[in-house]
């Protein structure tokens, strides 16, 4: 692939690097009520009842350090400035700490639930936003969190993290994320982002337990949590890690082979990272084999009969093209770089919104947008695709001067 071509592919993303996050600076902000509107549809009617949740939240606190601290703009800056305090003062439990699941839309507790893959996100944004402007609470909270984590939710004896506590840091019966997942003991969601969490943590605080515990996750990944023989994550699991699901998730599979990189990169551990480097080629080819569509969308889930659901949704095809990126940086291999350029132009054609900006949250196999799940909601913010972007760029930079 020539050089014009990824300046080309550079120019792009960049551009909507800006758009995403003119959108949410533009429609995102409740000015009634603190923080953000909860729910905005893809036609842009704000739902003003809608309640906040915490994976949205932190997901603005995170996305809105990192782009300031990328592009130094001060509107960046404020934005992350509302969210830190939004979180700190609605969200955190100030009694029994943690952050609390759900609020309504005036701000007040209505799921009290310490869901731990909420505390890792949680961890994520308050680490970001202690690297864009070194302000000692947030990275004080992070560390709080990771201590949380650690004595309620870590599980000595097996390894790895239960899914969920309740308000005052008990056992739950319902472990559940959400509505769509099983109720077991662990999972490869919470998992992977406690890794993602910790890896960001790690970077600005060099604790001795924390790097071994993230060590540990790298290794839990490798022994149970990827298939050895497919080389696809494994969802659902009992707390003694027995398989209880057999679907894959190619979003998943392709997001976590360069999360699992770059945490073994953070440790500088070079025995590690050379062994992680060949786990993650093998999971970016076998989102590459299995889980492209003729159009280089990312479909969506399948199993060993092959594919269940061929919706295209808008994360899966973001953190394919990083994915992709990181298994070319680590290969060299053309078609790596150029299925990457491929999805890119189909996030442009089909998952972009053209006129009223942001993402779409899916469009079908034949590319129909999926106009009954809002544009912005608990599970959608500037994360999967702001993130994309920047890495994209930061990749391509790296790419051009090999």
């Amino acid at each position: 692939m020539t050089a014009l071509l990824k300046g080309q592919f550079q120019k792009q993303v960049e551009q909507e690097t800006k758009n995403i996050f003119n959108f949410w600076i533009d429609n995102a902000i409740d000015t009634e009520n603190q923080g953000f509107y909860g729910e905005i549809t893809n036609d842009l009617l704000i739902n003003k009842e809608a309640e906040k949740g915490l994976i949205l939240n932190s997901r603005i606190l995170w996305a809105f350090s990192l782009a300031y601290r990328e592009l130094e703009d001060q509107r960046y800056l404020e934005i992350a400035d509302r969210a830190y305090d939004y979180l700190l003062q609605n969200f955190w439990d100030k009694e029994y700490a943690g952050m609390y699941w759900m609020l309504d839309s005036q701000g007040n507790v209505v799921n009290d639930r310490k869901q731990i893959y909420g505390q890792a996100f949680s961890i994520y944004a308050l680490s970001e936003y202690y690297r864009a402007i070194a302000k000692e609470e947030s990275l004080e909270k992070a560390i709080e969190l990771f201590e949380l984590i650690e004595k309620y939710s870590y599980d000595s004896e097996n390894k790895g993290y239960i899914e969920a506590c309740s308000r005052e840091w008990n056992e739950l019966e319902d472990l559940r994320l959400s509505e769509k997942d099983m109720n077991e003991k662990k999972s490869m969601n919470t998992h992977l982002h406690i890794l993602e969490a910790y890896t960001n943590l790690f970077r600005v605080w060099k604790d001795e337990r924390l790097e071994e515990q993230l060590k540990e996750l790298i290794e839990v990944t490798i022994e149970y949590i990827i298939d050895s023989q497919t080389y696809h994550f494994i969802l659902f699991f009992d707390e003694k890690w027995t398989s209880k699901s057999d679907l894959f998730s190619y979003g998943h599979d392709i997001e976590g082979s360069w999360l699992l990189y770059e945490a073994a990169e953070v440790l500088e551990d070079q025995e590690l990272i050379e062994k992680v480097a060949e786990i993650a080629v093998k999971m970016a080819e076998v989102t590459y084999k299995e889980g492209l569509d003729e159009d280089w969308a990312v479909l969506y889930e399948g199993d060993l009969t092959g594919i269940i659901d061929s919706d295209k949704h808008w994360w899966p095809q973001a953190e394919a093209v990083v994915g992709f990126l990181n298994a070319y940086q680590l290969t060299d291999e053309d078609k790596y770089l150029e299925v990457a350029k491929n999805i890119w132009s189909f996030i442009e054609e089909r998952i972009i919104d053209q006129e009223y900006g942001e993402w779409f949250w899916m469009v079908s196999k034949e590319g129909i947008v999926n106009n009954q799940i809002s544009k912005v909601n608990s599970w959608k913010g500037p994360y999967h695709n702001g993130r994309a972007c920047f890495e994209i760029v930061n990749r391509l930079e790296k790419i051009k001067r090999r």
